[in-house]
C-alpha cells in the first residue's frame, strides 16, 4: 500500500481522490444493475441538478472548514437568497438579472456578517452559524409573508425563464461546465494565491501565522465571504433546477455539503483542503441521494447514511493525523 501511495502519479492525483473516483464508478454500476432505468438520461439529469447547487455549497464551506471553522447556516441562507430574490422578481417586478444579483449579494452579506463576527469579535463559528441559520429562516419568512416562491418556467412569457440555461441548454448540461469552472477557480484561489495559502495556514497554526505579522482576521473573514457568495450562486442553481422554494427549509443540505467536503479530504480541524476531493464527494452524495430515491426509500434513510458518512470521514481524518504525528 505504501508503495502505491509513493507512486508519482498517485501522489500527483491524490490517493484519497483516486479511491473516491473508483467508489463513485462502483456505486453507479451497482445502482444501474440493481435499479431498472437508473442509467437513463432522466436519472442522470436529476443527479446533475442535485450536484449543481450542492456543489457550490460544498465549495464554499471548504474555505471555511480550511480555516478550522464551520458554517451550519449555508442551507437556510441558500433558501433565503432564493426566496427574497424570487419575491423581488415576482412581486416587485425587479428585472431578472438584478434579481439574480440580489441572490448573490444576500449570500455575500451573510458571509460578511458571519466572517466579521468570527474573525473580529471572536464569536465561536458554531454559535454564529446557528444564529445565522435562524436569521435566514426568519428573514425569508418575513419578507415573503411565509409564502412559497416560484421562479419562471422556461417557456414563460417575457423570456424570464432564460436563466434556466445555467443548468441546461437543449439537453446539454451547461451547469456541469459552470460548476467545473467554479471548482477550478476555487482550486486556483486556494492553492495558488496568497489568500488561499493564508486561509490554509490559519487552520494549521493560527498563532504562528499571527506572530509572523499576517492579519489573520482579514483572511479568516475572506473565507466566510467566499462561502457566502458561493451560497448565493447555489441558490440560483437550485431554483433553476427545482423552480419552487418554501420558507423554513434548507437545514438538510448543511450536512450533505459538509459530508461531501470532508469525504473529499478536507480536515475538520482545518489546515488541509481538497477542492478536487470536494467535487468527487459531492458527486457521491448526489448519486447516493438519487439511488435511495430510486429504491423507493425516503429522505430519512439518506439523512441516516449521510450522518454515518460524516462520522466515517471524520474518523479517517483523525487516523490520518495520528499517523502523521
Amino acid at each position: 500500500m505504501d508503495k502505491i501511495k509513493q507512486n508519482p502519479i498517485v501522489r500527483k492525483l491524490g490517493f484519497n481522490r483516486i479511491i473516491l473516483f473508483f467508489v463513485l464508478i462502483l456505486m453507479y454500476i451497482l445502482f444501474s444493475v440493481a435499479i431498472p432505468g437508473f442509467s437513463s438520461m432522466a436519472r442522470v439529469r436529476d443527479i446533475f441538478n442535485y450536484i449543481y447547487f450542492l456543489g457550490f455549497l460544498s465549495l464554499g464551506v471548504t474555505f471555511v472548514i480550511a480555516t478550522g471553522g464551520i458554517d451550519f447556516s449555508i442551507g437556510p441562507v441558500m433558501f433565503c437568497c432564493a426566496l427574497i430574490s424570487g419575491y423581488c422578481l415576482n412581486s416587485y417586478h425587479v428585472p431578472l438579472a438584478l434579481s439574480m444579483l440580489i441572490s448573490i449579494l444576500i449570500g455575500l452579506l451573510f458571509g460578511v456578517f458571519n466572517g466579521y463576527l468570527v474573525a473580529y469579535w471572536r464569536v465561536p463559528p458554531f454559535i454564529i452559524s446557528m444564529a445565522s441559520m435562524n436569521i435566514a429562516k426568519g428573514l425569508a419568512s418575513v419578507f415573503t409573508k411565509s409564502q412559497s416562491v416560484s421562479w419562471p418556467q422556461s417557456g414563460d412569457a417575457g423570456g424570464a425563464g432564460v436563466f434556466r440555461n445555467i443548468v441546461s441548454v437543449n439537453g446539454f448540461p451547461t451547469g456541469l461546465v459552470i460548476f467545473g469552472a467554479a471548482a477550478l477557480l476555487c482550486g486556483i484561489v486556494l492553492y495558488n494565491t496568497k489568500a488561499g495559502r493564508y486561509i490554509l495556514c490559519l487552520g494549521s497554526n493560527r498563532e504562528a501565522v499571527r506572530l509572523s505579522g499576517v492579519d489573520t482576521k482579514r483572511w479568516e473573514m475572506l473565507a466566510y465571504v467566499i462561502c457566502g457568495t458561493l451560497v448565493g450562486i447555489a441558490a440560483l442553481f437550485f431554483v433553476a433546477a427545482y423552480t419552487t422554494v418554501q420558507p423554513g427549509y434548507g437545514d438538510q443540505y448543511n450536512n450533505e455539503a459538509i459530508a461531501g467536503c470532508v469525504m473529499g479530504g478536507t480536515s475538520m480541524v482545518g489546515g488541509l483542503a481538497s477542492i478536487g476531493g470536494t467535487v468527487l464527494g459531492v458527486f457521491i452524495i448526489s448519486l447516493l441521494q438519487e439511488g435511495i430515491l430510486a429504491f423507493g426509500m425516503g429522505k430519512d434513510v439518506q439523512l441516516i447514511l449521510t450522518g454515518f458518512i460524516v462520522i466515517a470521514a471524520v474518523y479517517a481524518d483523525v487516523l490520518a493525523r495520528r499517523r502523521k504525528n
